[in-house]
């Protein structure tokens, strides 16, 4: 009889406390000052493919993802839904702890949008994905927009091009990505929003083709000549045994260079805004 009792006192401080509890692990902050969020785009190797450890399970307090029914939850691997039986570790996890750690006033919110093997065709607005019976753009769109209701955008990371990598689509992969650059700004009123381009995976035993060299270089221009975009190197990374996608431990490697072309895109603009502050007139 005891032993039934305290079963019920548990089951009640379960009940009574529960939701306090969930709600204190999902609660975004109360202002959109201090909930940066950054959206993840492009096809499998931002979506992950890595194999999924007991860490990558493990959430950071101040690390939240979008689910896929557009509620917040703590980060945890695999971030994204775009293949249920394939996802598994990418590079957006380690990326969101690292700028936790040096942004120690923020929460940090993920929303995954990758979709696995998507062209960049299918990152136009009516675009459709048949693999994922999604529409890339449209749905990324859609989730940024219910992520903003709550936070401010800092950043958009983009890993795609491995499906445009051929003779009809790589000699257009230029002009089609500055596109989508200077659409998503404009329809998510954000002209200025850095977007991280990360480099296809460039794996000794899988050399290039003449096309994947050309999306290559078409990337690392628009880096150039596109302000406000910067390209994340992915020298010395690792396949997995499909010689596609980035195993685990590289997926969190790209991550920290996802990082790191942040951290490189804060100093440049800060140097920017204290060259611009030189130059302003001097008042009496």
């Amino acid at each position: 009889m005891t032993h039934y009792r305290l079963t019920i006192g548990v089951w009640l401080f379960l009940y009574l406390c529960g939701p306090l509890a969930w709600g204190q692990e999902t609660a975004t902050p109360a202002t959109a000052e201090r909930f940066h969020i950054f959206l993840l785009w492009g096809q499998s190797n931002m979506a992950g493919r890595g194999k999924v450890e007991p860490a990558d399970k493990t959430p950071h307090p101040r690390v939240k993802m979008l689910d896929q029914a557009g509620e917040w939850q703590p980060a945890s691997d695999p971030l994204h839904f775009d293949k249920p039986r394939a996802v598994g570790v990418g590079p957006g996890k380690t990326f969101a702890i690292e700028y936790a750690q040096t942004h120690p006033e923020v929460t940090v919110g993920l929303v995954p949008c990758a979709a696995g093997g998507s062209s960049i065709d299918s990152w136009t607005p009516g675009g459709y994905h048949s693999q994922t019976q999604s529409h890339p753009y449209d749905d990324a769109i859609s989730r940024a927009r219910i992520a903003l209701a709550a936070g401010t955008l800092k950043g958009i990371l983009w890993h795609q091009g491995e499906s445009d990598c051929n003779a009809r689509n790589a000699p257009l992969y230029a002009d089609k990505l500055k596109g989508l650059i200077e659409r998503s700004r404009r329809e998510l009123s954000a002209p200025d929003v850095p977007f991280f381009i990360g480099q296809l995976g460039n794996f000794p035993q899988r050399p290039w083709s003449t096309y994947r060299i050309e999306v290559d270089a078409a990337q690392q221009r628009i880096a150039r000549e596109v302000p406000q975009v910067e390209f994340v190197s992915s020298k010395g990374l690792m396949p997995k045994a499909d010689q596609v996608h980035f195993n685990a431990a590289s997926a969190r490697e790209l991550g920290h260079r996802y990082f790191l072309a942040l951290q490189r895109w804060e100093e440049k603009n800060t140097q920017a805004s204290a060259a611009a502050g030189d130059r302003s007139p001097v008042k009496d």
